[in-house]
């Protein structure tokens, strides 16, 4: 794929830095880079996640890309796993923050009204399904997804006097206590896990429309059958399109199904749109494909423009909370506000929803091209700017179909990441055994340096395939 190196790099820089055996920055600077990452190993946690696969030291970033402190230059495909709706330091999110630090406005107001929060409100609802803005409610959580996630149960188990929650295997919700009792990784179970359609790995191995109506008829059969083991619930979430769960978009028909079943026995919805909205999957909101209502939605991630912001937006009718019910001390970020409010606009605007089913498309048909050529991706799926990359072991196992879903490759994925990095490409690993390559750029990534992120990804596949290191 040709492409242009003044789409890559910012003008006035050499694009060399970005590849592999660059010269990159002085001895000095290397030194300092590697100095940074022994103390954080030595300091921080073993939780840490992203700064084990991806060993750099991000000291400038504008748009897709990231320069290091040792110099070195990447294409950036992660964005905040989704925060960076405009990439790094779009100019209108920078002004938007240096307009309140200039004007003199407090930066911390707990929950009272300022005209920063104002604006945020209204240009949040003005991007909201009609239907749902005309009757929404909103509540400022604390500044992460999870705690908007959390808020959401409280308020469906105070609207409905019930407990239990359903969910669905795969999810991903966050990573407090109820959050994570709701996504797929839980362990001590307190909550209904359903069946999520997929083609690749239908659970009732089948796949298409057939099998999201086998997904939609356990639901009824869980929800009607007295001898189920499971009371009628306070709320049903799911994910438009599971991002942690390897890019898995739930199919419309099965969506409307879903809202379909949840409304005729009073369970409302929650949409977790804390990484597909904002335009991601080329619709502002990722319902918005189906044209279902939800009852509830969770934000975060681009909401805030790259700062800590998150809320949940409600049915008036669910408004049953006593003041004081949920609360959090960092609600009312008003840079972060301010920020949102920047992004929200600008995508609005600027139809970057629309931009991104178009480069999304074009995308996924490029890279199922290269499945075609690499036995090792068994699936490449996604919507819009959200798109995923399934490694599989190239080998068919005995006795299993030519054409069935093969075993997961996480050390392959894994390999790809690490090609990809020492090509200036950052990714994402996610999925069932983090086996599925992950690509969230921004929503402004042009058509060149769309082209230099296939290029790139393309050719670490390549070197992982043919059984070199990348």
């Amino acid at each position: 794929m040709a492409v242009t190196e003044s789409a890559v790099v910012p003008v006035g820089r050499e694009p060399e830095e970005t590849r592999e055996g660059s010269p990159g920055a002085s001895e000095g600077a290397r030194a300092a880079h590697e100095g940074i990452l022994r103390r954080q190993s030595a300091r921080e946690s073993a939780a840490r996640t992203y700064a084990r696969a991806l060993p750099i030291v991000p000291v400038r970033a504008r748009g897709l890309t990231i320069e290091g402190a040792d110099g070195r230059r990447y294409l950036d495909c992660l964005s905040g796993a989704g925060t960076l709706a405009l990439g790094h330091n779009h100019p209108v999110v920078l002004e938007a923050i240096r307009k309140v630090l200039d004007s003199g406005a407090p930066l911390h107001v707990l929950d009272l009204a300022t005209p920063v929060k104002d604006a945020f409100t209204t240009e949040l609802f003005r991007t909201l399904p009609p239907e749902f803005a005309a009757r929404a409610r909103v509540q400022f959580c604390g500044p992460a997804g999870t705690d908007a996630v959390e808020a959401a149960f409280k308020l469906v188990r105070a609207a409905t006097g019930r407990s239990g929650l359903l969910a669905f295997t795969g999810a991903y919700h966050g990573m407090t206590a109820g959050a994570l009792e709701a996504s797929g990784g839980a362990s001590d179970v307190r909550v209904a896990r359903l069946p999520y359609p997929q083609d690749y790995r239908c659970p009732f191995g089948i796949g298409g429309e057939r099998g999201a109506e086998l997904a939609a008829r356990w639901t009824e059969s869980v929800l009607d059958d007295t001898k189920s083991g499971v009371p009628l619930p306070a709320g049903m979430i799911l994910e438009p399109v599971q991002g942690e769960g390897g890019v898995i978009p739930a199919p419309d028909v099965w969506m409307r199904r879903m809202r379909e079943i949840t409304a005729a026995r009073s369970i409302p919805l929650i949409a977790d749109e804390v990484q597909t909205g904002v335009g991601r999957t080329g619709t502002f909101w990722a319902v918005e494909h189906s044209g279902i209502t939800p009852d509830v939605m969770v934000l975060s991630k681009a909401i805030g423009g790259s700062l800590p912001l998150a809320v949940v937006v409600y049915r008036d009718d669910l408004d049953v909370w006593q003041p004081g019910a949920h609360a959090g001390t960092f609600r009312g970020n008003q840079l972060a506000m301010a920020a949102g409010t920047a992004t929200l606009a600008y995508v609005r605007e600027n139809r970057l929803a629309e931009r991104a089913a178009t480069l999304g498309t074009r995308m996924i048909t490029e890279l199922r091209c290269l499945a075609g050529e690499f036995s090792c991706i068994g699936d490449v799926r996604g919507r819009g700017l959200m798109i995923g990359v399934e490694l599989v072991h190239p080998g068919t196992p005995e006795g299993q179909a030519a054409d069935g879903p093969r075993p997961a490759a996480p050390e392959l994925a894994a390999a790809v990441q690490r090609a990809c990095l020492r090509r200036g490409l950052i990714v994402e690993l996610g999925g069932r055994h983090a086996s599925v390559v992950r690509l969230l750029p921004p929503l402004t990534i042009t058509d060149e340096q769309a082209a230099a992120v296939l290029d790139r990804l393309a050719d670490a596949v390549g070197a992982v395939a043919r059984g070199g290191s990348g």
